[in-house]
């Protein structure tokens, strides 16, 4: 099974949709429980999304005990890094992207980009918050109803990071490369919605080189006095 049959499958694009919505790795329990699921169809659901890539195991003691006595390790469920659009037929929109980048200067991207953001953090019914940190929370549940997977790793003054295995341009800037201002725009266009009285600056790491998760580094300040 390929990614593409993977997404095909009703029962399992439902998994995969509820995995990507999750902030960390799985259990077949955790699945079962969630969709009434006896746990044997619930595993194996979670293993067919692994042979098609789309699903990687890990394990880890939940219980954080260690040594003897501290029982088995839990087989966990992580979210595969999405490097490609997964479509059928290939629709070479990255390639007709790069066109329309072509014909932009270079400093409308970032602008482009942030409406984009802007416009898919509506979609998914993000809401204003008041606190960075919840703020952050929101903008990520909202990209896990939206399918893609992301996770508040660190919020301090300033600085907040996040990390995801699904960033929604990646495929392009993978692509192509000069579409890292437009990606950078969106994270700072997502983050607007959620937190409209602070100014962002986004840098996404990882993005178009690495094989792993992203990491979104993002600058932010009080605009609300200025």
């Amino acid at each position: 099974m390929d990614a593409l049959e993977g997404v095909g499958s009703p029962e399992l694009r439902a998994t995969l949709l509820w995995a990507r919505s999750r902030s960390s790795p799985v259990t077949a329990d955790e699945l079962a429980t969630a969709h009434g699921l006896h746990r044997n169809v619930a595993r194996s659901r979670l293993e067919r999304l692994v042979g098609a890539g789309l699903l990687r195991t890990t394990y880890e003691r939940r219980s954080g005990r260690r040594g003897p006595g501290a029982g088995r390790p839990a087989k966990l469920y992580a979210v595969s890094p999405q490097l490609e659009a997964i479509e059928f037929p290939r629709r070479h929109y990255e390639s007709l992207v790069a066109l329309l980048l072509d014909a932009q200067p270079s400093d409308r991207l970032a602008e482009i980009g942030a409406e984009f953001g802007r416009r898919l953090g509506r979609s998914a019914g993000l809401r204003p918050a008041r606190s960075v940190r919840k703020g952050l929370e929101q903008l990520c549940g909202a990209l896990g109803r939206l399918g893609y997977q992301a996770t508040l790793v660190e919020a301090r003054a300033g600085l907040a990071v996040l990390q995801t295995p699904t960033c929604p341009l990646r495929p392009l800037v993978r692509a192509h490369p000069d579409a890292t201002e437009l990606d950078r725009g969106m994270w700072s266009g997502l983050t607007s919605v959620a937190l409209p009285a602070i100014g962002t600056r986004a840098v996404c790491e990882d993005c178009a080189d690495g094989d792993g998760s992203c990491r979104i580094t993002l600058e932010l300040r009080d605009v609300s006095k200025t």
